[in-house]
């Protein structure tokens, strides 16, 4: 079971929106405000909060964690390890009190999708990284994922695993290519065809089959995209919008060709090598979910140390064999082709793991959603998915 089959964001900015409801404004921390007296030297230990299944485990004991566990005995750092994100709003609902309120969170690392990312930094809510600290991540981070619009730089945010939003099909059913994402609007795909549900998730590959640069779309190009997807939810050429169920809907074949991420597919071709994933010829949106270092983290330097860990390409190489992600670490490939497993080394060679050239051509970073958009644009699509 892969950690995305757990995910199924809102998208809605359903957090910001109840707090603003009740009259709490979404308090700006100003720089000087964001940092605690770091305890790391003295206090050999940090908390940090993932996803589920979102980490390698021991193939005969779950509850171990070979690289984080080789990361406490190499640095005698004890890691609190939680799996407590479920969902981006859920989280941000959870510790927005504490941060508006110049409050601890009882986490030094947590990791969320990038366009929740991008609120933070806005809000001012995470600590800049100190990148003398991280030489690994200097050198090794994919040059694509250098320097998203909300973030330029890097200053505040590390990738932990990196995906791609495409189009999922089955190939023997269809009968042919699929290469574009107009192809999905295809006469003989009527009733066969789903949409993300999450407004983050779903927009950027469909502006872009409008021939939009989604490094810098503009309001009315959203609303011309949602006015061409109403037509088609009007006329029930899509089937419905889905969270990760589109999975079995996929699987079972009463959806032929979906908007899909990059990890899923993997997962599925291990039991039905029909189906195919495509970065269509207009472009994919290429995401991340990152490590952040919240405000007033009282062990930083350590949660510094343990991201600059992950970025050692042999230690990204075994991450990146288990959770089947784009792995954030180009480097890590050769390790992976040099392996003498077979099935390990074969990943070397998955481009939904490390794109190839051709692919990553097509892939791009969308501009974020900001907070004054948010509301008008969540209201218009959460309409149309009948959210």
């Amino acid at each position: 079971m892969s950690r995305r089959s757990l995910l199924r964001a809102l998208g809605g900015g359903a957090a910001l929106g109840t707090l603003a409801g009740c009259g709490v404004p979404a308090a700006y921390i100003e720089p000087g405000e964001r940092a605690a007296s770091d305890r790391s030297r003295q206090d050999k230990k940090l908390t940090f909060a993932n996803w589920p299944l979102y980490i390698d485990t021991d193939d005969n004991d779950k509850t171990k964690r070979p690289s984080l566990d080789a990361f406490e005995k190499r640095t005698g750092i004890d890691v609190r390890y939680t799996e407590e994100i479920n969902d981006n709003d859920e989280f941000f609902g959870k510790i927005s009190p504490s941060l508006m309120n110049h409050q601890e969170t009882g986490r030094d690392l947590i990791v969320i999708s990038d366009w929740m990312c991008a609120r933070f930094v806005r809000l001012g809510w995470v600590q800049e990284m100190d990148r003398a600290r991280q030489p690994n991540v200097s050198k090794y981070l994919d040059p694509l994922l250098r320097s998203p619009h909300f973030d330029p730089g890097r200053k505040y945010t590390v990738p932990w695993q990196s995906g791609i939003t495409g189009i999922a099909y089955n190939k023997r059913k269809v009968g042919r290519e699929i290469k574009q994402v107009s192809d999905l609007w295809a006469d003989d795909l009527k009733g066969h065809v789903t949409l993300l549900s999450g407004l983050d998730e779903a927009f950027a590959l469909l502006l872009q089959g409008d021939g939009v640069d989604i490094r810098k779309w503009t309001a009315d190009d959203f609303h011309r995209m949602c006015d061409k997807v109403e037509k088609m939810v009007n006329s029930h050429h899509i089937r419905r919008f889905t969270g990760n169920d589109y999975i079995k809907d996929l699987s079972s074949g009463d959806v032929l060709a979906c908007q899909a991420y990059s990890g899923d597919v993997i997962q599925l071709q291990a039991d039905d090598p029909d189906i195919e994933f495509v970065v269509p010829e207009e472009g994919a949106e290429l995401w991340a979910e990152s490590l952040m270092v919240p405000n007033l983290a009282r062990h930083k330097r350590n949660a510094e140390r343990l991201i600059d860990y992950y970025y050692d390409p042999e230690v990204a190489a075994e991450l990146a064999a288990w959770v089947n992600y784009v792995c954030p670490v180009p480097a890590a490939r050769d390790i992976l082709a040099s392996a003498k497993d077979k099935e390990r080394a074969a990943l070397a060679e998955d481009p939904l793991i490390f794109p190839d050239d051709a692919m990553r051509e097509r892939l791009v970073i969308a501009r974020d959603i900001t907070s004054k958009e948010r509301t008008e644009f969540a209201k218009r699509w959460n309409a149309l998915a009948g959210l």
